[in-house]
């Protein structure tokens, strides 16, 4: 195999793709396989070869870091192939090829760098591992690398793929993209990159719409399949988890086909790659985004690079390749200058590149070549300290190890604990997993001038604290569609007043947004669910605030209210004024044969009945709430009690026609005030202990309607609140019984056909009002308790006063014994 090669005291490999593609393949390991052939290539592969012997070289200089000690190299080219890698890694583990066989033996290799590709590295480190061969990549990002168990020997100088995702997602989330598609390619770095930017972003609520998978090696076919992957999606922005190499195939694609308007998102094996950095491919991937190592610059790599020349060195590996493409000529080699057409092409020996402007000589944005520089002074710092037995800087320089016995797994030991800073002012160190710390910088492509420029944004790196940090300058991007940032959703953020609603067989990202249901709001935007308002609140009509239920009471302001006082206060004064005629007539026939006091009594109580339903309008608050039920069953239990007496009365005085009975005596006025005491005294007792047990309070009642509260009286015990009523109802039954059996006294003389009358209508008020009060809802159960109230007190008032005040006030000529007493005359002679 062609190789870079340098004899010295310690011998370092090194593995680069110097050409990116293998033609072909062979399972044989002999020397110079005839089946292996590689094209492409790779200027900036080949610039890491530079860098490292450059950074040798310079080190062989350095009289402090290993004195008296030189480094040698051999640098071996991988063709991107995890097979031909393996091979190179081999074929250095046995020796060098170019020792003459009459050469005194070299010392093996103590470390190797190897290797850009993450499935390269993997095939080295899995199989060097048990040997104990310490190597160092400087591009292989693939998470799976860090898993000491497996890969004990391996190092990096580039972070972990597992900061990078974290990195990706940040900005994601940063740019607030839900609805993103992927790219990945075949190999492990692509789907293990992809893997973990996966698990990061889920944890923001972030969706993949799609995953495309691609390789250099595949056919058309594929690659317009991922192309028309890309087409039929409504995704505005992709990650491209891609090597160069595996990307530029589709890139060609993407820009054939003119797919534009998608912000692409790079990982950092191509975001400052200078193949697709032209302004054919901005066209589709301007204002790509994506994060790489940070960048330095080696000042006084320059002139080392300018110096390479195929005439200085004939016999190097790979340089007669890179002249050809830096130069456009072919350097002569002998037997090459014959033919006219040979002549065109060869090199005349006279080109220079001192005064070259291409991007390969630009050594202030170092990024993968810095990582190579590094790892070799790693390596190297790794071996003074192994050499030495202390720091660089130490003052004895006396070797505490025989160069001769270094072993590669002593190397690996001081790898391990190496720390140090260079000469740019960088600490250089390896984590517990062989890693360095994440630090990355945010690039962004930009158009000046026709060309297309890295800019730099920002950065993520680790904080002191153990997290992570984002930092970005956006108001430097510059985008394709102008200074705004692209929206990517699948579905966009529901707003205010509706919820979340996820699409069957669709991802978390695409949902409906429906509608909050009555009583809920979703009082901000993207709400996955609808919160219930507290139960005194309701929802407003776009569902986003709670506001109070309309509170309901029957009330003095509305026209029921108003209409029920009115009608209330009416019977009030028709009963103060009836009463007023009672006593103003009181020594009138018919009045005394009416019983005045029981009649002053009975309107004396009809008029409290009438100024009763004054409790039930209005705001229910604690006192009122014990006031109407106990002044309503107070005041009808008097009111039916005079009945009751006026009944008995009645009763009496027809018996009392009859010669010898003397029940009218026994039954006089103190009688009469006993009954009616008693009967009251009764309701009263049964009201007290309401009070005091269970009494009736203001409550809100929310089961009428779902927008309004209903303010009424709770009965508290309903027990007791059925007594009341059942209680006036057993009055009100034996004043009917004993009226209806006086119905037929004398007319002149009797009132049982009126109290039978005005027992009537009583009664059926109060049945009627029944199922009236227990399907009423709201304020309308108060107003039928008020108009059963009324209705009875209008029947007795009228059924029994009317008569007599009609015959006081309108026939006063009836109003005279005479009248009183004609017709029982002659209803006894009959």
């Amino acid at each position: 195999m062609p190789s870079l090669f340098k004899q010295g005291d310690v011998m370092i490999g090194g593995i680069f793709p110097v050409f990116n593609k293998q033609l072909s393949s062979t399972s044989s390991f002999e020397r110079d396989p005839p089946g292996v052939r590689c094209a492409g290539f790779d200027l900036r592969a080949f610039r890491w070869t530079q860098v490292m012997i450059f950074a040798i070289e310079e080190i062989n200089k350095d009289p402090t870091l290993l004195p008296n000690i030189s480094l040698g190299y051999r640098i071996l080219n991988s063709c991107a192939s995890p097979t031909n890698t393996l091979r190179a890694a081999l074929t250095l583990v046995s020796g060098p090829e170019e020792m003459e066989s009459t050469s005194p033996c070299l010392p093996p290799i103590s470390a190797l760098i190897a290797e850009s590709g993450s499935s390269q590295s993997l095939a080295v480190a899995g199989t060097f591992g048990p040997f104990r061969v310490p190597i160092v990549s400087y591009f292989s990002t693939c998470a799976c690398l860090s898993d000491k168990a497996k890969y004990p020997t391996f190092f990096r100088t580039i972070p972990s793929d597992y900061y990078q995702a974290k990195a990706l997602a940040a900005l994601v989330k940063r740019f607030g993209w839900q609805w993103i598609g992927a790219i990945q390619s075949d190999n492990d770095y692509g789907r293990n990159g992809i893997l973990a930017f996966t698990e990061e972003v889920k944890k923001l609520g972030v969706c993949i719409a799609f995953v495309g998978t691609i390789l250099r090696t595949y056919k058309m076919d594929k690659i317009l399949d991922v192309v028309e992957m890309i087409k039929q999606s409504t995704v505005k922005v992709i990650l491209a988890f891609v090597p160069e190499g595996d990307l530029y195939p589709l890139m060609k694609e993407v820009v054939k086909q003119n797919i534009t308007g998608i912000q692409w998102i790079a990982s950092e094996a191509w975001i400052t790659a200078a193949r697709p950095s032209t302004p054919e491919i901005y066209r589709s991937f301007g204002g790509a985004i994506g994060f790489v190592v940070r960048k330095m610059a080696i000042p006084k790599l320059r002139p080392f690079l300018t110096g390479i020349s195929p005439y200085t060195d004939k016999g190097a590996a790979f340089v007669r390749d890179f002249w050809e493409v830096m130069v456009g000529c072919r350097p002569p080699l002998p037997g090459e200058l014959s033919g006219t057409q040979a002549k065109s092409e060869m090199c005349t020996g006279t080109e220079s590149l001192m005064n070259s402007q291409d991007v390969f000589f630009n050594v202030t944005q170092l990024r993968v070549s810095y990582n190579v520089y590094k790892a070799v002074y790693a390596i190297a710092h790794a071996l003074h300290h192994l050499v030495f037995c202390e720091p660089v800087g130490g003052k004895a320089v006396r070797p505490c190890v025989n160069i001769s016995e270094i072993q590669p797994k002593e190397v690996i030991a001081h790898l391990q604990r190496v720390r140090f800073t260079n000469q740019f002012g960088e600490t250089v160190f390896f984590d517990q997993n062989g890693d360095p710390p994440a630090s990355y910088d945010i690039i962004n492509w930009q158009l000046r001038d026709g060309q297309v420029q890295h800019v730099t944004l920002g950065h993520f790196a680790s904080a002191a604290n153990s997290d992570y940090e984002l930092s970005i300058q956006e108001e430097k991007i510059v985008w394709r569609t102008g200074k705004m940032v692209p929206k990517s959703v699948c579905a966009n953020v529901c707003p205010e007043g509706t919820r979340k609603a996820q699409i069957k067989g669709k991802p978390i990202c695409c949902f409906d947004c429906i509608p909050c249901a009555d009583g809920t709001i979703a009082n901000s935007t993207g709400a996955a669910d609808c919160t219930p308002c507290p139960q005194e609140y309701w929802s407003n009509e776009r569902r986003d605030k709670c506001i109070l239920k309309m509170i309901e009471f029957l009330s003095y302001h509305e026209p029921m209210g108003i209409a029920l006082t009115v009608v209330s206060l009416l019977g009030a004064s028709l009963s103060l004024a009836t009463m007023l005629v009672f006593i103003h007539y009181r020594e009138t026939p018919v009045i005394k044969a009416s019983n005045s006091e029981l009649s002053c009594f009975l309107l004396f109580s009809l008029f409290l009945c009438f100024l009763c339903p004054l409790t039930f309008i209005g705001r229910p608050t604690v006192w009122t709430c014990m006031l109407r039920h106990t002044a309503f069953g107070v005041t009808f239990a008097l009111c039916i009690s005079c009945v009751l007496g006026k009944t008995i009365v009645v009763v009496t005085a027809f018996k009392a026609t009859f010669p010898g009975n003397k029940v009218a005596t026994k039954f006089g006025p103190a009688q009469q005030r006993i009954i009616v005491c008693s009967c009251t005294l009764f309701q009263i007792v049964i009201c007290v202990l309401w009070l005091k047990l269970n009494p009736p309070f203001p409550d809100m009642v929310f089961r009428y309607s779902n927008k309004k509260i209903v303010l009424e009286c709770n009965t508290g015990s309903e027990a007791a609140f059925y007594a009341v009523l059942g209680y006036i109802g057993i009055l009100a039954a034996i004043c009917l019984v004993l009226a209806f059996l006086a119905r037929k006294l004398p007319d002149n003389f009797n009132e049982a056909k009126f109290i039978t009358f005005s027992m009537l209508i009583f009664c059926a008020v109060w049945i009627t009002f029944i199922p009236a009060y227990v399907s009423s809802p709201g304020k309308f159960t108060v107003a039928v308790e008020i108009f059963a109230i009324l209705s009875s007190a209008f029947g007795l008032l009228i059924s029994i006063f009317a008569p007599k005040c009609y015959i006081i006030l309108i026939k006063p000529e009836k109003n005279t014994k005479k009248h009183v007493m004609e017709k029982n005359l002659n209803k006894t002679r009959l």
